[in-house]
């Protein structure tokens, strides 16, 4: 099992990076595919039409999203935290447990697809 943690910089408020994290409409906006998302503590959530599917755990508005993600009969924690800074917010991610198969196609997803995606929305 291995651990990613790493920094991107949006340009965007807090307010408005937690909204496109946790809403599912701005989820579907920018990930271009079908979303199941609830801003409840142990609601299940599925992106990228179902490519991504886990359980919300912790939710601080504007601050942290901790989710669970589930590889088969592994789970694998994600925390995102949101760090106002002066061009926008500073975000640090940490994703826990990764199975050793599933690492690199993950660490790419998270730079490419997931905050690849985010910094085209916000980065305009």
């Amino acid at each position: 099992m291995k651990d990613i943690h790493k920094y991107y910089k949006l340009s965007a408020s807090p307010e408005d990076v937690y909204n496109a994290l946790t809403n599912r409409v701005m989820i579907e906006i920018w990930t271009g595919e079908k979303a199941v998302f609830e801003t409840k503590e142990n609601s299940v959530f599925s992106m990228w039409d179902g490519s991504i599917v886990g359980k919300n755990i912790q939710f601080e508005p504007n601050k942290l999203l901790c989710q669970v993600w589930f590889f088969d009969n592994i789970e694998s924690k994600v925390t995102i935290k949101l760090h106002p800074d002066k061009k926008g917010v500073s975000v640090e991610l940490t994703h826990e447990n990764i199975p050793d198969e599933a690492y690199e196609n993950i660490a790419e997803g998270w730079d490419n697809d997931y905050f690849g995606a985010l910094v085209a929305l916000f980065n305009e």
